[in-house]
């Protein structure tokens, strides 16, 4: 469907989820276009948040607060270690576990990399002022809650 298609739509015949979805994906190609010069992209990105938020986090728990299997974590992981972007060392008290942590350089990526979602915050809630910031910020982070409540009781892990 075309933009011009797109844009003649009625809001309430699309579902929300639809909605969420588009906006979900154009971000990322948003992202991934702006993070080429840091050869990283949106995943990663995310990854970088999960460890900027809590010191030395291992693997795991990494994986389970991204909705990423364990697999996808260290291969990634791994990239953003050969990069120098995190840290990586093994965990005292479980051998078998990595504790992960930002890297200096991994710290400035990851401010770097947060000008670029403002530039885009900008360009799509502030431009159009449909909706107050703040008030949808509280929105999203309400709908994401639930769901992860409604995945955690309805989902098993595959």
């Amino acid at each position: 469907m075309s933009l011009e298609e797109f844009k003649k739509m009625d809001a309430s015949a699309l579902p929300a989820g639809k909605l969420i979805t588009m906006t979900a994906r154009g971000l990322n190609i948003y992202v991934n276009h702006h993070l080429e010069s840091f050869d990283i992209n949106a995943t990663q990105l995310h990854l970088l948040f999960e460890i900027s938020h809590q010191t030395n986090l291992n693997q795991e728990k990494i994986a389970s607060r991204c909705g990423i299997n364990k697999g996808a974590v260290a291969r990634s992981i791994k990239k953003l270690e050969d990069k120098g972007l995190v840290i990586r060392q093994i965990d005292e008290n479980n051998r078998r576990q990595n504790k992960v942590s930002l890297s200096d350089k991994g710290k400035e990526t990851l401010n770097q990399s947060i000008s670029i979602l403002n530039d885009w915050e900008e360009e799509v809630i502030d431009k159009n002022q449909l909706i107050e910031k703040e008030l949808l910020k509280k929105v999203l982070k309400q709908i994401v809650i639930s769901t992860i409540e409604i995945n955690q009781r309805e989902v098993k892990d595959e």
